[in-house]
């Protein structure tokens, strides 16, 4: 496989791990190699989106370790989703033991650690019987897929990345389901990011959809911004808890600087030094321009280059490759 021409899309790999929940009880976990599955055509999750995921990496580090970053979290914000849903969600053991296996019935797909690639872990957990009253499914498959990938947005090299704020339509609605991790939040979001990045943007940055007033997140990522020395980031019920952005906010109080995690006005934006999107699948990505459809407005970063954006992805990117020195034991041996 040439490691070089990998981009954040689909390659089948060797193998799939899946479990059923069934009576009350989960069945072992097996090992499919196919990427084909079975459901019930009138199950909750094609009818009715009954449906949740997750996403973490494996990575190789520089002393040829394999490394999963934080997997522990990943299994608590699954269960936290399947909690809204109703659904059944393995336990931690389990969802740890099924990412492992994941990566070792797919070894071969592991970039090296020079590619800067990784395998990207896709657990996910739908409701599989067949109904048609609006209730929780009693019947759900959990699957554990891996497939290698670079990037998932812009382009990592260059420190110019242009953002647009959606305008004509909400992701979520307030005391919705923004804050967790289900396919129905990511559907609405599908085509106004494809128009935007058809017209050159990298992300679709999206505002509270109550007052229209507020910075919430971007479609797939969390926003942080620079401030002199403060981070800042939005909170609000609507955000998705990220773990990248959960773990930037320590490593930048690490780094000295103070974490603000409060509410952030859209005109603010004008006052960051540096803008970013955050999230697993694009671990930090810089944010040179913000623009906004409606007033015309284009928010751009003050500082020249990034680099405080850049240590903070350097930082991360290290930890989770062995660079770094991992010392709130974040990364799990494989």
């Amino acid at each position: 496989m040439n490691w070089n021409e990998l981009k954040f899309k689909y390659t089948k790999t060797n193998a799939i791990i899946v479990a059923n929940y069934s009576d009350g009880e989960w069945s072992h976990l097996q090992v499919i190699n196919d990427d084909k599955i079975t459901i019930n055509a009138l199950s909750a999750s094609l009818n009715y989106g009954l449906q949740a995921f997750e996403g973490l990496k494996a990575y190789r580090g520089y002393d040829d370790k394999i490394r999963l970053f934080r997997p522990i979290e990943n299994a608590s914000r699954l269960r936290r989703s399947a909690e809204f849903l109703g659904i059944p969600s393995p336990p931690e053991s389990m969802f740890i033991e099924a990412c492992k296996m994941a990566v070792q019935e797919n070894i071969g797909y592991l970039p090296p650690y020079e590619s800067g690639a990784t395998l990207y872990l896709r657990p996910l957990l739908i409701g599989i019987g067949g109904q048609i009253d609006l209730v929780s499914s009693n019947d759900v498959l959990f699957i554990v897929a891996a497939i290698p990938v670079s990037s998932f947005a812009g382009d990592k090299k260059s420190s110019f990345n242009k953002a647009l704020i959606a305008r004509d339509h909400d992701r979520t609605a307030p005391m919705g389901s923004g804050a967790y991790k289900i396919g129905g939040n990511y559907s609405p979001s599908i085509v106004a990011g494809q128009k935007a990045k058809q017209q050159g943007y990298a992300a679709l940055l999206y505002l509270d959809s109550q007052t229209r007033n507020h910075i919430d997140e971007f479609s797939s990522s969390n926003f942080f911004g620079i401030k002199g020395n403060n981070y800042i980031t939005p909170d609000s019920p609507n955000i998705l808890p990220s773990i990248t952005n959960n773990s930037l906010m320590t490593i930048a109080k690490d780094m000295g600087m103070t974490v603000q995690k409060r509410a952030v006005l859209t005109e603010e934006l004008a006052t960051f030094d540096q803008m970013a999107a955050c999230g697993t699948a694009i671990v930090v990505l810089n944010i040179s321009e913000i623009h906004d459809p409606l007033t015309g407005t284009v928010y751009s970063s003050k500082s020249e280059g990034n680099s405080t954006n850049k240590k903070l992805h350097d930082t991360l990117t290290g930890i989770q490759t062995g660079v770094v020195y991992d010392k709130n034991n974040w990364c799990l041996e494989l």
